[in-house]
């Protein structure tokens, strides 16, 4: 048995040379989860590309604007590809500029850290002279805007967080807006050697620690934590924030102390919790007519969080909404109210139940592939890629800045797929029918792979030699290959050394090495830089002979804020004011009025409490799905078996599916104003009335007759590609108003689970 790394765990394997025999979780993970089953049965589905395809009508046709993802797909030799790609790179770098090359690559590509999907792609871009990037993620673009300005850096916030060990042995009382999700607590980008998601909860409420579950979902939540169910109206999380804040306030509950030496603005906000500026007080009885929730139980949740040690933490999904810049500088601003910033057990977190990543103590560094300097400094954030590919020289605004999208004549794509992150699906297929050319390096057809020119065939981790960790994780294992490649797939680093030869720059790019000179090169290297840190590891032979390397923990005790509690003129946070800032000066200074100098209840163009819901009555939550990780392996057995009849299954309550004369296991279309779905209904009261949710990651299948319809259950053929807000531009595809009914017409066949046409 072989050890391997994917971003949900540790596995071991044994494998024939050509597929893998068996595998099981890696025997030291306590929480081993079954998404590993995904791994062996897609290594061979007929949805791998066997080897390089050009679109037909790219071939015939020259590069140049076009509709994508209907045409045929013309196989070609390796030589005859590398040849077509390199020529269209010379040409559009020579005709056009760096400036017109979108080196997107966003997602979670494979868990190695060198064959690392965007790092060899920027590298390469690099070295042609750069590339229009993007900043930020879906996951975490309103987040990672608002933080700095609010309480510091989100690589901070994140990699410092509070310790789970500490929160178990600590915490009294845990309020989690957005709650603490299991399935997403599995996965964490690079991977995961241990899970302890349920183990630090089920520690935590052995010793007493209550736990309070804020979330249309009842099992946002692990069992162990027997938590409180507590289910406002999806997109009124800030309200109900406000109300609680202005309990805090009204009641002298506040730790005035700590709001003066460690905060500024604070007046500013109590002004507006008592309706100074706009006469409306924002207490319990105010926000139960927004929320949902009896304003006796927001009253008493304020006294209670006063009285006990507690940690406020608010999940990523709350900020992927309109406006969702709020509830989060909320959840900042309610623990500075309670004063437990720094201490053990209290304060604040962004992402327990988001990423296993948030509570692992940092670990030291890791090796990394070298990218090289971008020449460009033209960038879009993540969330705005339609826009960017529909309105070439439209300027907009961001973060205090203003930005014009550039003309992209060319998309390159290895890594990820913009076609399962992105909102309204239809738009982003019009926005890639733009560019002169799209070219993507992937494993599988996936939808990205289906509306592009150049097709190269990736490689699976199982297929090639690598080293991966996980983000804070600190087991460092080798990936030695586990089979050879199928059929006529390569890895990237070899598709690139390939191209740059072509072109002129392959020293620079190779630096002279094979890959696995690379991976000796990078770990020793890595190595002298901590064995000057004092740390003696082990040289590469014997690492790679391992079965893994535990990595140090400079701080296992780790506690956010621990150090600028305890000196806050020694050790003051990064932003302006090197204080918290429940009103910032900068913020208000930008002048947007959907994102003012503190936090305010702005209500959403789409929710259950507007008036948009009488046409479209259901809220959906399109969340994180169970079965895998994304989109990705959608094609495994593990995420198969989740499926209802081949579609998405969409969770509606007992009432709701009454109301509507529905039944179990039924093909319902799910629609709006935008587009459209089919997805296996499920019956469950562990959703709120009013709720469907739908999960993220099934591959969108589009009608051939009308790109808004999903065949296959793809939420965002639904979602609305609108920003956060002008601050941050972030993604907004947590929630959409849909109506459902039972699917009347015959279900039709799907495209995804078979490769497209070829000649």
């Amino acid at each position: 048995m072989t050890t391997h790394l994917t971003h949900w765990g540790a596995f071991e394997a044994s494998s024939d040379g050509e597929r893998l025999t068996s595998v099981r979780p890696w025997r030291g993970d306590p929480e081993p989860m079954p998404l590993i089953e995904n791994v062996a049965s897609a290594q061979h589905h007929p949805t791998r590309i066997d080897q390089p395809y050009v679109r037909r009508g790219w071939l015939e046709n020259g590069p140049g604007a076009a509709p994508r993802g209907s045409d045929r797909f013309v196989p070609v030799a390796w030589e005859r590809a590398l040849d077509l790609l390199a020529g269209e790179l010379g040409r559009v770098y020579g005709e056009h500029g760096a400036e017109a090359v979108y080196g997107g690559s966003y997602g979670w590509a494979s868990a190695g850290r060198f064959h690392h999907a965007q790092s060899q792609l920027h590298r390469f871009l690099n070295c042609l002279g750069g590339y229009v990037r993007h900043a930020n993620s879906y996951s975490l673009g309103a987040a990672t805007v608002l933080l700095p300005h609010v309480i510091g850096d989100i690589g901070w916030v994140m990699q410092r967080a509070t310790a789970k060990t500490v929160l178990a042995e600590h915490s009294e009382l845990v309020v989690a807006f957005g709650g603490l999700s299991p399935k997403n607590a599995a996965v964490s980008p690079g991977g995961v050697s241990r899970h302890n998601a349920r183990t630090w909860i089920a520690a935590a409420r052995a010793r007493g620690c209550r736990f309070v579950s804020i979330s249309p979902l009842r099992d946002d939540t692990s069992q162990e934590g027997e938590a409180e169910w507590i289910a406002p109206l999806p997109g009124s999380d800030a309200a109900l924030m406000l109300a609680l804040a202005q309990v805090l306030d009204a009641e002298g509950l506040a730790d005035n102390e700590f709001l003066h030496r460690y905060t500024v603005g604070y007046d500013r906000f109590a002004d507006y919790l008592c309706g100074a500026a706009d006469g409306i007080v924002k207490d319990p009885q105010w926000a139960a007519a927004i929320t949902g929730v009896p304003a006796d139980r927001i009253r008493m949740l304020a006294r209670e969080m006063a009285a006990a040690r507690t940690l406020v933490t608010v999940s990523w999904s709350l900020q992927r909404a309109q406006y969702g810049e709020q509830p989060l500088w909320l959840g900042v601003v309610l623990a500075a109210m309670l004063g437990q910033i720094g201490l053990p057990g209290g304060g604040f977190g962004h992402g327990y139940g988001s990423a296993a990543s948030l509570g692992e103590p940092a670990r030291i560094p890791v090796p990394r592939f070298p990218q090289g300097r971008n020449g460009i400094e033209t960038f879009i954030p993540v969330a705005r890629i339609a826009d960017m590919l529909l309105n070439p020289g439209l300027s907009f605004q961001y973060n205090g800045i203003d930005l014009v999208y550039p003309d992209i004549r060319l998309v390159y794509w290895a890594g990820g797929n913009p076609f399962h992150h992105h909102q309204n699906l239809a738009r982003l297929r019009a926005a890639f029918a733009r560019p002169d050319t799209v070219v993507v390096h992937d494993a599988f057809w996936t939808a990205t792979a289906r509306h592009a020119d150049i097709v190269l065939p990736s490689t699976m981790s199982i297929e090639r030699d690598d080293y991966g960790v996980g983000e804070a994780d600190r087991v460092f294992f080798p990936m030695r290959a586990l089979t050879r490649p199928h059929a006529g797939a390569r890895d990237d680093y070899w598709m690139f050394a390939e191209m740059a030869e072509r072109l002129g720059f392959g020293e620079e790019f190779t630096e002279g090495r094979s890959a696995g000179d690379w991976l000796r090169h990078l770990y020793e290297e890595w190595r002298l830089v901590q064995s000057v840190a004092g740390h003696v590891l082990p040289d590469f032979d014997a690492f790679w002979a391992s079965e893994s390397l535990e990595l140090p923990v400079p701080d296992p005790d780790q506690v956010l804020g621990a150090e600028f509690r305890a000196a806050p003129d020694r050790f003051p946070l990064t932003t302006p004011s090197g204080k918290i800032e429940i009103f910032s000066e900068t913020i208000d200074g930008f002048g947007y009025a959907d994102c003012p100098g503190h936090p305010v209840w702005l209500e959403p163009e789409e929710w259950l409490g507007g008036p948009a819901a009488a046409r479209f009555p259901l809220q959906l939550v399109a969340n994180q799905p169970r079965t895998r990780l994304h989109s990705q392996l959608d094609v495994g057995a593990h995420s198969q078996s989740s499926k209802v009849a081949g579609r998405e299954p969409v969770r509606l309550h007992p009432v709701d599916i009454a109301a509507r004369g529905l039944h179990e296991g039924e093909i319902v279309r799910i629609f709006n104003g935008r587009g459209s779905c089919l997805a296996g209904l499920v019956v469950d009261d562990s959703v709120r009335v009013g709720i469907a949710q739908l999960s993220t990651g099934a591959w969108y299948d589009p009608d051939p007759d009308d790109p808004t319809f999903c065949r296959h259950g793809n939420p965002n053929a639904l979602t609305a590609d609108r920003p956060t807000s002008t601050l941050s531009q972030g993604c907004t595809g947590q929630l959409t108003l849909v109506e459902i009914e039972r699917y009347a017409g015959a279900v039709p066949d799907l495209a995804v689970s078979h490769p497209p046409a070829t000649e």
